[in-house]
């Protein structure tokens, strides 16, 4: 699959309270931390929550895998990279969270989202016109 050309990256000063007893992120958190990486690609697209809501759709989360490499710790500089893999019939994003300093992948994932039209309740199984005109005047055809 070719590189990704539509992708988002944030970093995150790992806090105390994302730590268990044995000072390392409780796996949880990482869910979070792809969260805080997929608003900052749908912002880069213009479409974050706030615009899906005013355009009459709801985007659940029906799919999310983690894969643990390394423990990220209490301190730590991390980065999350999200990148967009698909958009017309759905949002799969992939998500990669690496050490700032050494550049060491601690854990990588993937969510899929599918659009709900929020007065029916009636999952589509096209995206709306609106994400894809969003996405295309972003990356062109990416």
């Amino acid at each position: 699959m070719p590189e990704p050309r539509l992708c988002a990256e944030v970093d995150i000063d790992v806090p105390f309270f994302d730590v268990d007893s044995m000072h390392i992120v409780w796996h949880g958190n990482y869910v979070k931390y792809f969260e805080i990486g997929r608003c900052a690609l749908l912002r880069l697209i213009g479409y974050d929550y706030p615009e899906m809501a005013a355009g009459g759709y709801l985007w659940p989360i029906v799919d999310c895998r983690l894969r643990y490499v390394r423990p990220a710790r209490y301190g730590q500089r991390i980065r999350v990279k999200a990148s967009l893999l698909e958009w017309e019939n759905r949002l799969r994003i992939a998500y990669e969270i690496r050490d700032c300093e050494s550049g060491e992948r601690l854990t990588r994932g993937e969510t899929v989202q599918v659009a709900v039209e929020a007065a029916s309740q009636a999952m589509q199984f096209v995206s709306p016109p609106d994400l894809v005109e969003r996405v295309r005047a972003k990356c062109g055809n990416c």
